[in-house]
């Protein structure tokens, strides 16, 4: 027998007691960052970096994802609404991050921790950090799953979803597609910095994850619905058109010249 859809009505809580309720979406975010700590723990053992500076990168990074998330979420998707309502903004826990604005977040997070850890250039931090970061999108997207939210278009593919909280429609489970490749971008640059991290110019790996997930994220956003009503009738929405510089910093970090990775190590020991 061929399986015509999925069913799905998975609820987004694990357990509710009272006015608490732990929620999957949740529990995979926080579990982004747990496991994210452990690998970076493994890379600073291997090149023999403080634990300290670990703790206090960690610190810097979970506050730039979470209020660049939000604010990603609020000014680009519906700047209107949150700008003449601003105490909505600080409403987390409704629902609404955006991984544009986290990953703006997270550059200006490291860009101000190399301001303390002057040892590190913001390329050194980024090829490690992100290795993990890609592995906690692939949790993220599980959670948007559990959600029924960031749903695909109409479909009549055998592995359609009906995400039955939404409506009875069979559709592109998005949610998957992105998860299971965000886990394959996670293998590839994991094994490209333990196999080659000492050959690798730096910011090498930060470009091919930009190429990776954003150059994906350009291309799933061709079956999936838009997160918000001013991007009906446009030729592209608002994550495509947001995923186009990423790419192209991808790009340029991939294929710059050695000479000039080199000639930063050089200021960066003449600094020290």
């Amino acid at each position: 027998m061929i399986i015509s859809s999925i069913f799905w009505n998975v609820s987004p809580e694990i357990v509710k007691l009272g006015p608490f309720s732990l929620r999957w979406y949740g529990l995979l975010f926080a579990l982004g960052f747990v496991f994210g700590y452990l690998i970076l723990t493994k890379f600073y053992k291997l090149e023999k970096k403080p634990q300290a500076d670990l703790e206090q990168l960690s610190i810097y990074v979970i506050l730039g994802t979470v209020i660049g998330a939000r604010l990603g979420h609020c000014l680009f998707y519906d700047p209107v609404f949150y700008l003449s309502h601003p105490i909505e903004i600080i409403k987390v826990w409704e629902g609404g991050l955006a991984s544009h604005g986290a990953a703006i977040g997270i550059l200006i997070s490291i860009y101000l921790i190399t301001k303390k850890q002057k040892d590190k250039t913001m390329l050194w931090i980024l090829d490690r950090l992100v290795i993990v970061v890609a592995l906690a999108a692939v949790l993220i997207r599980l959670g948007n799953l559990f959600n029924s939210e960031i749903i695909g278009k109409a479909a009549d593919v055998p592995w359609a979803f009906i995400f039955a909280r939404v409506d009875n429609v069979p559709r592109h489970p998005a949610q998957l597609y992105e998860s299971i490749f965000y886990l394959i971008s996670f293998i590839t640059l994991y094994f490209t910095y333990m196999k080659t991290q000492k050959k690798l110019k730096q910011g090498y790996l930060f470009g091919l994850f930009l190429v990776l997930i954003f150059g994906f994220r350009f291309l799933v956003e061709f079956v999936k619905e838009n997160q918000s009503a001013f991007e009906q009738g446009l030729a592209l929405n608002m994550g495509q058109i947001l995923s186009i510089p990423f790419v192209l910093a991808g790009l340029y970090f991939i294929f710059r010249k050695q000479n000039e990775d080199s000639n930063k190590k050089m200021k960066s020991k003449i600094a020290n």
